[in-house]
């Protein structure tokens, strides 16, 4: 019987710890929110065939209080297709692209 109230409050337990991770990352969820928004967009526009079917992936690294670096990389299947860097301004909502 105790395994089982065990069990059942141990969820409990956790979840305040769970709830400050977003704290920490919110510069960088916010910045790859505003980075998935615009390359939506992008990436809609283009008309492509079934087998050349681009993935993104996303990638945020913060750099301070209101601003982080996205890098987008888009792949079929195992093949790195196209990769991109974004500097995000959080506070202002701004997006820069890198161009290397």
């Amino acid at each position: 019987m105790k395994k089982i109230i065990a069990l059942i409050l141990f969820p409990f337990l956790i979840m305040p710890f769970g709830t400050k991770a977003n704290e920490n990352f919110s510069v960088e969820i916010e910045a790859l929110t505003l980075v998935m928004e615009q390359y939506k967009d992008v990436s809609e526009s283009k008309i492509e065939s079934d087998v050349n079917d681009k993935k993104p992936s996303y990638m945020a690294l913060k750099q301070d209080e209101c601003s982080a670096t996205v890098k987008v990389t888009e792949k079929t299947g195992l093949e790195v297709v196209n990769t991109e860097s974004f500097d995000v301004n959080v506070c202002k909502k701004e997006i820069y692209k890198i161009i290397n």
